[in-house]
Order: structure tokens, then sequence, then C-alpha cells
């Protein structure tokens, strides 16, 4: 199956992979790119009986100017539509995403009762707390309140930019400092942005009791950016079913770095024991045990 026919943001980052029936939408993270999504999504294809989509949100893949020219609601139009398209081909269609897209699929399934199949959430961050973040962070949404406090509030990305594998946090750092945002993503968010990213987790919280799909929340214990409260909250507050699993040997970049293939295993496991269609998966989760 092509994309043909599937709004994936403006540029050439956004991507489709495999040709199964059931449908999953993967949202990238705030000033991130669909490459972090694309080892989770082959791994998926792999796994057998889907279609994996992965946009590009608005303003990304730019530099800071584009995506300063954009809020939170421009980055849920361009995933609403592509929800929407890709529901008119597939019955069921699961939602996911890392970080930030984690938090945006809640806001997906909140939108569209009855209509999401299950919710793939990686590294959810609904407040920057990880080991690695200023302990004066959490001055950030007050900055926001006050007169210009928005343009005095800036985040550098610094190492280990979520990214335990040392090898790839090599590269990844390269291709940030070199520019390459439509592949490593930004190095810097301002503070209009992060202000959005407030804006968003605020209306996401008062909605969380609204989502009544089962979700599969993975979250690692030694994550940089957000720590396991992140993921405490989402199982405390969601209205479905929670499905939380810790992981070790990884930082905040689950979908890229060295428990990757773990991810893989439980998002596989998970999708297939939430659609319809009951067959074997494909070298995926053998030994595994089964997902409550």
């Amino acid at each position: 199956m092509n994309g043909a026919g599937i709004d994936l943001g403006e540029g050439t980052a956004g991507f489709v992979l495999g040709e199964g029936p059931v449908g999953i939408l993967l949202i990238h993270g705030l000033t991130g790119t669909p490459t972090e999504l694309r080892q989770v999504a082959k791994g998926l294809v792999k796994a057998g009986h889907c279609t994996v989509y992965v946009p590009t949100l608005a303003g990304h893949c730019g530099d800071n100017s584009d995506l300063q020219a954009t809020g939170w609601r421009d980055w849920y139009e361009g995933v609403r539509k592509a929800f929407v398209q890709i529901k008119q081909r597939h019955a069921q269609v699961f939602v996911g995403g890392l970080s930030m897209g984690a938090v945006m699929s809640m806001y997906v399934a909140a939108e569209h009762p009855g209509q999401v199949a299950g919710l793939l959430m990686y590294s959810t961050t609904l407040k920057y707390d990880g080991w690695s973040i200023s302990k004066l962070a959490f001055l950030s949404p007050l900055l926001m309140k006050i007169p210009f406090g928005v343009h005095v509030c800036r985040f550098e990305e610094k190492p280990p930019y979520g990214i335990k594998n040392e090898r790839l946090r090599a590269i990844v750092e390269r291709q940030m400092k070199e520019g390459e945002s439509s592949e490593a993503g930004l190095l810097t968010m301002e503070g209009i942005t992060v202000r959005e990213l407030h804006r968003l987790n605020a209306v996401v919280k008062k909605r969380m009791r609204e989502v009544m799909v089962p979700a599969l929340v993975l979250h690692s214990i030694e994550d940089d950016i957000t720590s396991r409260w992140n993921a405490d909250y989402v199982e405390r507050h969601l209205g479905g079913p929670v499905t939380k699993i810790l992981l070790d040997n990884c930082y905040h970049m689950i979908t890229v770095d060295l428990q990757y293939r773990r991810v893989i295993e439980l998002s596989a496991r998970f999708v297939e024991q939430h659609t319809a269609i009951k067959t074997s998966l494909v070298n995926v989760g053998a030994g595994l045990p089964a997902i409550a």
C-alpha cells in the first residue's frame, strides 16, 4: 500500500510502510522527525498485518522559525487529517507516538471516541523532569504566564540527547549540530514552542478520563528527559485499561535506543491482542509473557 491520498505533512520526511489491513498512525515528538519512529514502523510491518503511517508535524523538519510559526493546534490538525484518511482505508486504526507524540495520541482518541483501536505510547511527556533536565525547569509554566516570559525561556538539547547508545548518540549530535533537522530534529526549543506544549498538555490532562481505549505505555526507568512519573500519571488517569511496562538500559528515545527491539516486540504483541485479526506474529516476541 502506498501513501497516495494520505496527508503526510510538508516535505518528504513522512512515510508509509507495509500493506496490511490494520492501520497504525505514529506521531513523532516535539522538535523531532519521522525518522525517530522508522525502526519501530519497520518492526511492526515485519510482524505482519499492518500498514504504518508516520506524518511530519507542521513546522517540523525545518528551522526554528518554521516551528515557532506553528502551535499545537497546527500540529494536531495535520495528525487529524491523516487519521481521518487512514480510517477510510482501515477498519481498525491504532494511534501512538514518542514523547509529545504520545500525548497527542491521547487527544486523537478523545476527539474520535470509538474510532481508535488502541494507543502505543512511548516515553510520554507531560512534564520535563528527567535526570538531565535543569532543576529550574518547573518554573517554565510560570514564565509562560508573565509578560515577555515566553521570550526568555529557551531550552537547548544537551548530551545524552535521550540516547544511551554512544555510537548512535554521536551520529545524532553531529546531525543536529550540522542542521540536518529532517533527520535528527532541532538542537534548541524556543519559549513559544514550550508554551504550546504546556497548552497541549493542559488540554489533554482534562480529557484523559474520556479515553476509554486500551493503551500500551512504555517508559524507561533511566529516562533523562521525562521521569517515570509521566507513565505513572497516564496509568492513574487514563479512562481505558493501561498496560505499563518500564524498560531499562535506554534513555528517552526508546524507539531508537538500545531497547528498540523490545519496544517493537511489546508493540506488536499489543496490536495483535487488540485487533480482530488473530494470527501468529512472525519472529516477534518469542518466549515473552503475554501482555495483560
